[in-house]
């Protein structure tokens, strides 16, 4: 299938809301073909000077126009795509474009796997000392908080390559629980160089029946 492009170095998962503000001549063109043509665009990642994944997105609303032509726009993102090949400007477009696959996604999460996630994100914002607002489980999925458990932006870019929702799940608890250790440690670190300094009790030894 072949769809407009729109290349950014950010990452939308699908189901996600996305405001973008548009100041380009070529992606004004875009957005004016959205609303007359009912067409939807893809915004592949642009990463490590190259774009090979990305998620196509649904234009819902042109929240504001400027006087110069700029519009502050917002999307729904819909489903992750792999780019077949990439054409810089579109036949007789100011956009970029390209051939794309639609990722087959599988929705086998169990819900052991998702509160398992959920378990360690809520444990994750308590070492932080951060709110943390609970989801139904019947409304959680791996796409929900992505971007609320500190991964960066590879991880976020690896995360979105996975097809399977099961494999998703299992990515993010080991994301968390490895973020958890490590927060855990700095804790203990922490609370160790505040006693520097600082006179310690012991508890005094007793040495009846020690040998040497």
């Amino acid at each position: 299938m072949k769809i407009p492009l729109f290349p950014l170095r950010s990452i939308f998962f699908p189901g996600e809301t996305v405001p973008l503000h548009i100041f380009e001549d070529r992606y004004k063109q875009l957005i004016s073909d959205c609303r007359k043509e009912a067409i939807t665009f893809g915004i592949p990642v642009y990463i490590n000077d190259r774009i090979e994944f990305g998620t196509e997105v649904q234009l819902v609303e042109v929240v504001t126009t400027y006087e110069d032509g700029e519009m502050d726009v917002v999307c729904v993102a819909r489903q992750v795509f792999e780019i077949v090949e990439f054409e810089s400007n579109l036949e007789g477009k100011l956009y970029a474009g390209g051939t794309v696959n639609f990722l087959d996604t599988v929705n086998d999460g169990e819900e052991s796997a998702k509160l398992k996630v959920l378990e360690g994100l809520e444990e994750l914002y308590g070492l932080m000392d951060v709110p943390f607002s609970p989801v139904p489980i019947d409304k959680f999925h791996s796409y929900v908080l992505a971007h609320k458990m500190g991964l960066s932006f590879d991880q976020e870019y690896e995360l979105l390559r996975i097809a399977k929702e099961s494999e998703r799940l299992e990515f993010l608890r080991k994301h968390l629980r490895a973020t958890i250790t490590v927060l855990k440690e700095v804790d203990r670190t922490k609370k160790t160089i505040e006693l520097n300094g600082h006179f310690k009790n012991f508890d005094p030894l007793d040495f009846d029946g020690l040998k040497s």
